[in-house]
């Protein structure tokens, strides 16, 4: 087992060196400018890494990118292996990265949040308190709600 540090550090190189080849190395089509690596991670033997990405576009555009990076599957691993310079080249698995998915999904329950709180902002406008201002009693108010001067109530 590797420790955590060299996983860490082959994880980066990874990327790099992905990012790198898919930007100048790589001439398919399907692929182009809108992949970007987000992160990459590798288990504790060193043997898989797991390359995580996101395509700018529409789902066609996304399906494309997928099967260009499989088929440039080969190429990017032996660029990382040129790199790494380790005794077994890890085996690259691309996933597409959720993180955009996820961000659009909580931007879209922020906007209705803030929808929500302005449609209460308007019904509370005229309103005014159903206590008073001051719901609290005061002792003050305790000698107006006719206590005797002993301090017993009267009935």
């Amino acid at each position: 087992m590797a420790d955590n540090a060299r996983a860490k550090r082959l994880a980066d190189l990874i990327r790099e060196v992905v990012a790198q080849k898919l930007q100048r190395g790589i001439k398919d089509p399907r692929l182009g400018t809108h992949v970007t690596i987000t992160d990459t991670r590798v288990t504790g033997d060193l043997r898989e890494a797991t390359v995580f990405y996101t395509v700018y576009g529409d789902d066609e555009e996304r399906a494309a990118a997928a099967a260009g990076l499989e088929s440039a599957k080969g190429v990017l691993r032996s660029a990382v292996g040129q790199a790494a310079g380790v005794k077994f080249t890890p085996t690259l698995a691309f996933v597409a990265d959720a993180l955009p998915d996820n961000a659009k999904a909580i931007d879209d329950l922020l906007d209705k949040a803030r929808i929500s709180d302005a449609k209460v902002r308007e019904a509370s406008a005229g309103a005014e308190f159903a206590g008073g201002a001051d719901p609290y009693r005061k002792p003050e108010d305790e000698d107006e709600d006719g206590a005797d001067e002993d301090g017993e109530a009267s009935e």
